[in-house]
C-alpha cells in the first residue's frame, strides 16, 4: 500500500514542487489535496521552469495519473491558463482529472476577499486575494458550488442563482460595491465548463483502485503545517488543512491508506505575509538569505521574511503530521556562512519555552534561543552523496535530524533534480528504486 502524502513543514515555500516532481516519477497516481491558485509550486525540468498552481506537479509524466482533489479551491481561469501554459510547451494535459466534489471560485469570492482585506485595516491578514477564504467559508456554509455543477447548465443556473441574490446582498448592503450579473457568470463559467467537463470524475474511484493494485499513489500538499486554520499561526493561517489528516480528507482515502508522510523542511525557515516569525532576521543575513535563494513568492511575488531553522515549530510540525521521513531543501544557500544558527526554544520574559504556542500574542513576544554551529566554505551544489558534504553540512544536517525527530532521506542542493541527495531512499514506499 505504497502511499506517501509530501507535507510542508514550515510557513509553505519549502521547496515541494521539486520533491514531488521527483516522486511523480516513480508515482502511478498524484493527487493535490489541499489549498487553491494561492499556493504555487516551482518546478524546473528539462521542459523548463514551471510555476503550477493548481496542476499536479506529476503532469509532466504522461503515464502517471493527476488527480486535482476534492479538498482544492479551483479557479477556472486560473487552471485553464495553466493547462494552456502546459500544452504550449508540448506537455499533455490528457491525464489530469478534477474531482466532480472540488469547490469552484467564483467571480464574488475575489471581490469579497478584496472587500474584506480592505475593511481589515491594520489588522489585515496578508491574503493573497485570490477568493480563497471565502470560498472555503462557502463550502463550510454550503453555499458552494462545485466542479460537478458544471455536468448540468440547467442545475449549475439554479445553484448560482440563489446564491448569486445573496452574495449581491451582501457586495451592496454590507460594501456598497456594485452587484454582479447573474448573465454574466453564468455565461462565463458556462465557457469554462465546455473544457472542464472531459476532465471531471469521481476520482475517489480511481485513486482507490490504484491503491487495491499497489500502485505507488503521491498525495501532494501545499503551503505549510504553521499555516494550517487550527494548528498554525491563527487568524494568520490559510483555510484548508495542509496537514496530513487534511491529505486524507482532501484526497478521500481513509486514513489507514497512508503508509508514509514526508515533511518538507528548508533548511532556514521564511513565511510571506503577516503574522509572527520568532526566528526572523531583519538584518544583513536575512536579506542575504533572501536574495541567494531568491525567496519571492511563487503566486504574489512578494518578498519573503526569512530567518534561521526554527526546531520548536519543527518538533511541533513532526507531532502533528506524524512524519516518518523528512526532506531537507536549499542547503546549498547557506553556503559560505561563517556560522549557522538553529532557534532551539523561545524565550518569554524570565521563561524559556520549548513548544509551539497556540497564540499569536504569546508567539509574538518570544524570543528565539539559538544554537550556534559552524559554517561551511565549500560549495555543496555538485555533492550527490552525503559523505561528500562537507564536515560542517554534514554536522548541520545531523542536528537537524535530531530536532525533527525523524529520518531525513533526501536533501536539496539546488533547484535541478540532479541537485539532490537520496540519504536514505524511501524503498519500503516504492518511490525509489
Amino acid at each position: 500500500m505504497p502511499v506517501l502524502a509530501v507535507i510542508g513543514a514550515q510557513w509553505g515555500d519549502e521547496g515541494k514542487g521539486k520533491v514531488v516532481d521527483m516522486l511523480a516519477e516513480r508515482a502511478k497516481v498524484v493527487v493535490r489535496f489541499s489549498g487553491g491558485d494561492n499556493a504555487g509550486h516551482t518546478v524546473i525540468n528539462r521542459y523548463g521552469k514551471f510555476g503550477l498552481h493548481l496542476v499536479p506537479c506529476g503532469i509532466f509524466y504522461p503515464e502517471t495519473t493527476c488527480i486535482i482533489g476534492n479538498g482544492v479551491a479551483i479557479n477556472p481561469a486560473t487552471l485553464l491558463s495553466e493547462i494552456d501554459l502546459l500544452n504550449n510547451h508540448g506537455i499533455s494535459t490528457g491525464n489530469l482529472f478534477i474531482s466532480d466534489r472540488a469547490n469552484l471560485i467564483m467571480p464574488y469570492h475575489l471581490l469579497l476577499d478584496k472587500l474584506e482585506e480592505e475593511s481589515r485595516g491594520d489588522n489585515a491578514i496578508g491574503t493573497t486575494l485570490r477568493g480563497i477564504g471565502p470560498v472555503y467559508a462557502d463550502k463550510v456554509a454550503r453555499r458552494g458550488i462545485r466542479a460537478g455543477d458544471l455536468l448540468d447548465e440547467k442545475v449549475f443556473l439554479e445553484r448560482l442563482k440563489l446564491i448569486l441574490e445573496y452574495k449581491n446582498v451582501v457586495l451592496t448592503k454590507v460594501y456598497g460595491a456594485a452587484p454582479l450579473s447573474l448573465d454574466d457568470v453564468y455565461s462565463q463559467y458556462c465557457r469554462y465548463a465546455e473544457r472542464m467537463v472531459p476532465h471531471i470524475r469521481e476520482t475517489t474511484v480511481m485513486i482507490d483502485k490504484a491503491i487495491q493494485r499497489n500502485q505507488p499513489v503521491l498525495l501532494e500538499g501545499a503551503q505549510g503545517t504553521l499555516l494550517d486554520p487550527d494548528f498554525g499561526t491563527y487568524p494568520y493561517a490559510t483555510s484548508s488543512s495542509p496537514l496530513a489528516g487534511g491529505a486524507s480528507i482532501g484526497a478521500g482515502i481513509g486514513p489507514t491508506k497512508i503508509d508514509a508522510v514526508l515533511g518538507v523542511f528548508k533548511a532556514y525557515v521564511t513565511r510571506v505575509g503577516a503574522g509572527p516569525f520568532p526566528s526572523e532576521l531583519k538584518d544583513k543575513v536575512g536579506d542575504s538569505i533572501r536574495e541567494r535563494g531568491h525567496e519571492f513568492g511563487t503566486t504574489t511575488g512578494r518578498p519573503r521574511s526569512c530567518g534561521w531553522f526554527d526546531a520548536v515549530a519543527a518538533r511541533f510540525s513532526t507531532r502533528i503530521n506524524g512524519f516518518n521521513a523528512a526532506a531537507i531543501t536549499r542547503l546549498d544557500i547557506l553556503d559560505g556562512f561563517p556560522s549557522v544558527k538553529i532557534c532551539t526554544g523561545y524565550r518569554l520574559g524570565k521563561d524559556k519555552l520549548d513548544d509551539f504556542p497556540s497564540r499569536i500574542d504569546i508567539l509574538e513576544k518570544c524570543q528565539p534561543v539559538y544554537e550556534e554551529l559552524p559554517g561551511w566554505k565549500t560549495p555543496v551544489g555538485d555533492v550527490r552523496e552525503f559523505n561528500h558534504l562537507p564536515a560542517e553540512a554534514r554536522q548541520y544536517v545531523t542536528r537537524l535530524e535530531e530536532f525533527i525527530d525523524c529520518p531525513v532521506n533526501i536533501i536539496s542542493v539546488g533547484p535541478s533534480r540532479e541537485q539532490t541527495i537520496e540519504v536514505k531512499p524511501l524503498v519500503r514506499h516504492g518511490f525509489f528504486p
